[in-house]
């Protein structure tokens, strides 16, 4: 059974930083895309980032680009996701993904197994 466990959320200033992390248990880590997801309060979740496998490949959504950066340790079973200039409107539940393939997809039906989340308040 995969397990993944989210970390590192928290509340933060307008303006500044945070970086979320993934554990995922399985020998099989490294062969599966990632993705991060969010959901604010009465928001559906939203797609924010995605890794393929080795890392090669990665989408973001418009809100989070050039902001945002998703990054995969293979070895480490880990994935993160580096949030800079954070706003207000970043304020959500943040998930972790693994997909069912290795191929990164923006869809959340691509996503095979999800964390339980970690929270991040942004203040303004």
């Amino acid at each position: 059974q995969v397990q993944l466990v989210e970390s590192g959320g928290g509340l933060v200033q307008a303006g500044g930083s945070l970086r979320l992390s993934c554990a995922a248990s399985g020998r099989t880590f490294s062969t599966y895309a990632m993705g991060w997801f969010r959901q604010a309060p009465g928001k559906e979740r939203e797609f924010i980032a995605s890794i393929s496998w080795g890392g090669g490949v990665t989408y973001y959504a418009n809100p989070v680009k050039g902001r945002f950066t998703i990054s995969r340790d293979n070895a480490k079973n880990m994935v993160y996701l580096q949030m800079n200039s954070l706003k207000s409107e970043d304020a959500a539940v943040y998930y972790c993904a693994r997909g069912f393939t290795p191929t990164a997809s923006t869809l959340t039906a691509s996503y095979e197994y999800w964390g339980r989340g970690t929270r991040v308040t942004v203040a303004s």
